[in-house]
């Protein structure tokens, strides 16, 4: 990537934060922007829906509701938040402390319907979680560290963001199909890298086409026999066929399995509808604020990176506490639906770093595509039925982008210095480790348990709000490397022009420059007065 100016947007970028590409571009681009964020997406509500012991015919429109709530958050963040082009989706951070209330609920429940009694749990928890973001981000509480937040800082957290999934299952999975995953990575690098200037298709698409040619080439294979049933790459194409072709979704859904916490109203026209009421208990919760907070400092990272990206100025303290609240706003709406929360997606950030599409339009599209395939019991079966390897593929061509675009940060720091070197490297070091160590953790529960042991402070540091706090943060890498800079930056001495800061906040836009939804409101009303 070359950027010219970090005040002006970047000469990388084809379409900038307010370009709005026509309308058929917009739509495949938008198409792409989802694309890269599927595997995530879908991989939150399956292992949820495993954990949950959902029955197999609910599955589909579980997985429709990550997406209906991932497009309206998508709009919304888009719309009335930060303004920044990224997709919204299910919180990998949120993952640990709501598979712990899992675990929980569905022991206590007898009565056969442990799935739901539990999910009506996760629901309650995550509101009340989300309300203390709402607060967190419209207060300004998070965008006052601003001022205490260095290059030194930025570099190692964003890095780490693209670092968290070097070892996922759909990369380094003992039994991954390498070839399948080769293919996808040599079609985006192909597309991206080398042919970019034979033909505009192939700058703006090269994620999509590389994952539809890769997709085929397994479909074709799974069909021929070649791949087996249950190996890795293999496509069932029935799956898709059996799918509902449409999927109720609706708020309060989860009701209709009847039990504790249910109620049937008869509403007009459609007739009785059951909901699903969500529950609300305090060791939940406090279990949840752990993963809300690994949230917020992993969105903090993301809108320096798509910024950065996006060839505009870092974030102001402004735009960061319009951003967090809507996202607090937003995982209040996701539990309400029945999902699992939502927060910002990096995945669509490495795209950007890709094709080099920074549209907020092109996003808003895709945003609405999603919306409306999140009812089709079709389309949410095509997607699941992507092979883990090519999913694997995106990973490292995207998430290898983020890690480069973080480190590039380190232009504005000294690093003759020796104070900076120090921080930067024990910062990923650390985030790297340390989520390592929890994830040989059995479990939350278990981690608790050994807190519990240590001498003299055990009964303070085995409490749920400090244990599961601790093992949610510490299994974040970016919210470890971010917390370890942020503590060395501010307490090792360093001047504000060894640390970078003098440079980089040339860089950073100003307050003025943000306009939330009410300042164009207001705007609006004052020109229609004129």
């Amino acid at each position: 990537m070359v950027v010219t100016d970090d005040s002006s947007p970047s000469s990388f970028v084809q379409y900038g934060i307010d370009d709005k590409p026509p309308l058929p571009t917009a739509l495949l681009l938008g198409a792409q922007h989802y694309l890269t964020m599927v595997g995530a997406n879908i991989a939150v509500p399956l292992i949820l829906a495993g954990a949950l012991g959902m029955p197999a015919d609910v599955v589909p429109r579980f997985v429709g509701t990550f997406f209906v709530v991932s497009g309206i958050a998508t709009l919304m963040q888009t719309t009335f938040g930060n303004r920044y082009p990224i997709v919204q989706g299910a919180p990998f951070s949120m993952l640990a402390p709501a598979l712990a209330v899992i675990g929980v609920a569905t022991a206590a429940d007898q009565s056969g319907i442990a799935w739901q009694s539990a999910l009506l749990q996760l629901q309650g928890a995550i509101i009340v979680a989300a309300v203390v973001e709402v607060f967190v981000g419209y207060f300004g509480l998070l965008g006052r560290l601003r001022k205490f937040i260095s290059p030194v800082v930025i570099a190692p957290t964003i890095a780490l963001i693209g670092l968290s999934l070097f070892n996922a299952p759909q990369v380094a999975s003992a039994t991954n199909n390498w070839w399948l995953l080769g293919l996808t990575l040599a079609l985006i690098v192909l597309f991206s890298q080398y042919l970019d200037t034979a033909h505009p298709a192939f700058k703006l698409f090269p994620v999509l086409l590389g994952v539809i040619v890769s997709y085929v080439v397994a479909a074709g294979l799974s069909v021929a026999g070649v791949i087996a049933p249950g190996a890795a790459g293999y496509v069932n194409l029935q799956t898709v066929v059996e799918a509902p072709a449409l999927m109720t979704i609706y708020p309060l859904q989860w009701g209709f399995a009847g039990g504790a916490g249910t109620t049937t109203v008869a509403l007009p026209v459609v007739g009785s509808v059951a909901f699903g009421i969500p529950q609300f208990t305090t060791s939940f919760i406090i279990g949840m604020l752990a993963g809300v907070a690994a949230s917020m400092v992993e969105s903090f990272g993301d809108y320096h990176a798509v910024a950065r990206l996006s060839g505009v100025g870092a974030p102001s303290e402004r735009r960061i506490n319009h951003g967090i609240g809507m996202e607090g706003v937003m995982n209040v709406f996701s539990a309400v639906m029945g999902g699992s929360g939502s927060t910002s997606y990096s995945e669509n950030i490495g795209a950007i770093g890709l094709t080099g599409v920074a549209s907020r339009y092109v996003v808003q599209v895709g945003a609405v595509v999603m919306l409306v395939m999140g009812f089709v019991g079709y389309f949410g079966q095509l997607i699941a039925t992507i092979p883990d390897p090519i999913v694997g593929g995106l990973y490292v061509a995207m998430f290898g982008q983020i890690v480069a675009v973080g480190l590039s940060n380190l232009k504005y720091v000294d690093l003759d210095s020796s104070r900076n070197v120090f921080i930067v490297g024990v910062a990923m070091f650390a985030g790297l480790a340390v989520p390592a160590y929890m994830g040989n953790v059995e479990s939350a529960a278990a981690f608790r348990e050994g807190m519990r042991q240590v001498a003299l402070v055990g009964p303070v540091l085995g409490t749920q709000l400090v244990a599961d706090t601790v093992f949610v943060i510490g299994s974040t890498g970016m919210a470890v490397g971010g917390l370890i800079a942020f503590f060395f930056d501010n307490t090792i001495s360093g001047t504000r022009a060894e640390r970078g800061l003098e440079e980089w906040e040339d860089t950073v836009e100003d307050d003025g420059d943000f306009e939330s939804a009410l300042d164009r409101f207001r705007g609006d009303e004052s020109a229609t007065a004129d």
